[in-house]
């Protein structure tokens, strides 16, 4: 299943995580070779995502990616009742525009960056 209507998918990652990508040109998760795929979500679903997966982690960013620019390794596919977008490959960095500093709350919570404003769905 795929959905056009989201000109950005997001994923949640650690700062080194990303950093490793910059040295090999493309980003690779942990779950691409385990699972088979980058999980990623909308916007609407980043802070669903960040409380049941990284709650009170730190050291976090949100990789901004065009969902175009992944043609059709990109796919949405259900889970927990709702349609995720999934990456199946290596995100190329030229597909991750921004890169965004994702903190979590004292209480261990997350707020959307005031910088996703800048890019429009």
């Amino acid at each position: 299943m795929t959905d056009a209507s989201h000109r950005h998918v997001f994923h949640i990652t650690e700062r080194g995580a990303f950093a490793a990508a910059l040295e090999s040109g493309a980003y690779e998760a942990d779950s691409l070779h385990g699972e088979g795929f980058i999980h990623c979500s909308t916007r609407a679903q980043i802070l669903r995502s960040a409380a049941r997966f990284f709650a009170g982690r730190s050291g976090l960013v949100l990789l901004c990616i065009e969902a175009e620019r992944l043609a059709d390794r990109l796919r949405y596919e259900s889970a927990d009742g709702e349609a995720f977008p999934h990456c199946y490959g290596p995100i190329p960095l030229e597909a991750i525009p921004a890169m965004i500093d994702f903190p979590c709350r004292p209480d261990g919570s997350f707020e959307l960056p005031q910088e996703l404003e800048l890019l429009t769905d």
